[in-house]
């Protein structure tokens, strides 16, 4: 690990592992193995695991140490809430005023999408989904950027406790690629087409899909652990 990382480079380090999965909910997060990974003292150490337990990822339980939390539906489903208010405003913006280059990077970015799920038939078990995220996210991109709203982007994509960890879990081997190909046709569709009626359903369907794919996976012993017992 490189060394004279500042602390918001650890807690940033940090704060991915958690929201991709890499480091999962229960685990512990010690001040020793953060000292001894980063080369820091205790002080820095305990500082990034406080800010992470600020932002909803650990918590610091006395006399047993910081724990990674379980995904908490709850604010999940509030985050897809404020997305898709926002979403749709900004959507119907981009269709009053996109251009034909507006257009071609949104179907470039559907086909890179598209070559992405191409490995993932060839190859399912080295199926990246960081990078099918990112790519999702690309598309989606390009309307906030094209009417000025990268601030409100950036606020609703940053990695987040509950949501960003549920849609990893969503895309897990896979399977919720084929809705989402589907869903990002129609609205390339609704695009082109101008139509504004159909905005709002098809964001709904497509933001929420992972609520309505999940719904009875957590029930089982493969997704419980993933949760907080309540939204059971």
């Amino acid at each position: 690990m490189e060394v004279n990382l500042t602390n918001d480079e650890i807690y940033a380090i940090l704060e991915n592992e958690i929201a991709q999965l890499n480091i999962l909910p229960g685990e512990v997060l010690s001040e020793n193995t953060l000292c001894r990974r980063f080369h820091i003292s205790r002080t820095p150490a305990r500082s990034v695991l406080q800010r992470l337990q600020q932002n909803g990822f650990v918590q610091i339980v006395p006399h047993k140490g910081t724990i990674v939390t379980a995904i908490n539906l709850k604010p999940a489903n509030q985050w897809i809430f404020q997305r898709l208010a926002v979403e749709c405003m900004v959507l119907r913006d981009f269709i009053t005023i996109c251009t034909p280059t507006d257009i071609a990077r949104i179907h470039y970015s559907h086909e890179m999408l598209l070559k992405i799920t191409d490995r993932l038939l060839l190859d399912p078990e080295h199926f990246d989904i960081n990078e099918f995220l990112h790519m999702d996210l690309a598309m989606h991109r390009i309307w906030f950027q094209a009417t000025d709203k990268l601030f409100l982007w950036e606020n609703l994509t940053r990695p987040q406790a509950d949501y960003s960890r549920f849609i990893r879990l969503d895309v897990m081997r896979g399977r919720n690629v084929p809705d989402v190909l589907k869903e990002h046709q129609e609205l390339i569709d609704i695009i082109e087409s101008k139509n504004f009626a159909a905005i709002e359903p098809l964001l709904k369907r497509h933001l929420y899909g992972g609520v309505r794919r999940m719904g009875s996976k957590l029930f089982s012993d493969e997704y419980q652990r993933y949760f907080i017992s309540e939204n059971c």
